[in-house]
């Protein structure tokens, strides 16, 4: 399961260049600081390899089992 903590995102895309099954993808989905959130578009991909959460510098990336 990936939990992304609107809060904390800033939009930097690391999570999404970083991911090797390109699980996450840039949105259109806007946090209340106006960054552009990522969104899990291929969730059935992700291996739960949990690197978009170890690049991630903000911490705002959550990787958990379900």
């Amino acid at each position: 399961m990936i939990t992304i903590n609107e809060e904390l995102c800033k939009g930097c895309e690391i999570c999404t260049d970083f991911c090797p099954k390109k699980v996450l993808a840039s949105s259109n989905t806007i946090n209340k600081k106006g960054y552009y959130l990522p969104a899990a578009t291929h969730k059935d991909k992700c291996t739960g390899c949990r690197l978009c959460e170890l690049m991630c510098p903000e911490l705002a990336i959550l990787i958990s089992k379900e």
